[in-house]
């Protein structure tokens, strides 16, 4: 069997080598990153891979035993001659952004202004990139809480460039300074957004609680003090029911309602959750109480004077209520009698119906309504 030349097993160390480093699609965050080391990291190995092929020994012929040994042999030197190690996209980013350098104080201010007076882009990707050290050092602050560090980095790019939008360098701030607070929004408000499945800190109360209530209960814990939801309430300024709902939420994971409750069971979550629609019984119900009332009411306009049914129908059952002028013009009488003939109606209304139905409606309402 012959080996194959120095020559052949450089080329297949490159092939492999060119596969193990897949670009991203374009337009990627890291697509720019992958460039860079394949430019400038493949060609150094090809060069020493050429520079290893002088000292390759000579083509020599082999048979039997022997030449199966050193056909292993050389697979294994093969395989481990192409591996690569582990591409990692964060450590790609932070190489990448090394080339570019912060402003000084001096070039920030020129630049902002260019950029505050002319919208120029060029001046937007300068202010841009000389703070993208500060994106990282600030999500570097969340990594705990974050699954992943690069989606913590995104979100504070996108903060970074809404910060150079509002930028007013004549307030005589730095740059960072400002954008800080930009960089920092955006990223906290990414942790709260994909923390659950079921969005949690959708107020300023419970976003306080989200960061707060979990330091807060330990530091009255190495106090010796317990941390009642009273406590913690009054501590962080928020109400005791917005302490107790964070406190749950935090304490389990979510639960899904279509899951079974327990191993060979055919009931669910959802089964077990009170309904918010109104049952039968309680449709039937108004809907009786509806017909009950409406026929009193009728019954009672019967009773009325001609003047009397006026008043009542303008000023106690027309959702738009007929004003005391109108009815004293109409009626020719002033508009404290509307008023005192409308009082007194509303008292015998009541009256007819409560002596019309009696138990009936008190079935149907509590007795405070009926007085």
């Amino acid at each position: 069997m012959t080996l194959g030349t120095g020559e052949d097993v450089c080329n297949v160390s490159k092939s492999r080598s060119k596969k193990a480093l897949v670009k991203p699609q374009a337009g990627t965050p890291d697509s720019e990153a992958v460039e860079v080391i394949e430019a400038e990291v493949l060609p150094v190995e090809l060069s020493a891979s050429r520079g290893n092929d002088e000292e390759l020994p000579e083509v020599i012929e082999l048979s039997g035993d022997e030449s199966t040994e050193n056909d292993e042999s050389a697979a294994d030197d093969e395989s481990r001659s192409s591996s690569l190690v582990p591409y990692s996209a964060l450590d790609a980013y932070l190489s990448e952004i090394r080339r570019f350098s912060p402003l000084s104080r001096e070039e920030e201010y020129a630049v902002a202004l260019e950029y505050r007076k002319t919208k120029s882009q060029e001046a937007a990707k300068k202010l841009v990139f000389g703070s993208l050290w500060l994106v990282v050092k600030i999500a570097r602050d969340y990594e705990k809480v974050a699954r992943n560090v690069l989606d913590l980095i995104q979100e504070g790019n996108i903060g970074l460039m809404e910060a150079v939008q509002n930028f007013d360098p004549y307030r005589g701030v730095r740059f960072p300074s400002y954008a800080v607070w930009w960089i920092r929004a955006y990223i906290i408000r990414y942790i709260i957004a994909n923390w659950r499945l079921v969005k949690i800190g959708t107020t300023q109360a419970q976003r306080k609680l989200f960061f707060n209530l979990k330091k807060e209960s330990e530091r009255l814990e190495r106090e010796g003090i317990y941390p009642s939801p009273k406590l913690l309430a009054d501590r962080l300024n928020v109400r005791e029911g917005d302490v107790i709902e964070m406190s749950q939420r935090l304490g389990g994971p979510d639960l899904s309602v279509d899951a079974p409750l327990h191993d060979e069971s055919d009931s669910n979550l959802l089964s077990l959750l009170p309904s918010g629609e109104e049952s039968a019984e309680e449709t039937i119900a108004k809907r009786e109480l509806h017909e009950a009332l409406q026929g009193a009411i009728t019954a009672f306009r019967e009773t009325l004077t001609p003047k009397e049914v006026r008043i009542f129908q303008g000023r106690v059952l027309d959702e738009e209520r007929v004003t005391l002028q109108d009815l004293s013009d109409e009626l020719s009488i002033s508009k404290e009698r509307v008023r005192q003939i409308e009082n007194r109606l509303r008292g015998k209304l009541k009256e007819f119906v409560s002596s019309r139905l009696g138990s009936e409606l008190r079935e149907w309402v509590s007795p405070g309504d009926v007085d």
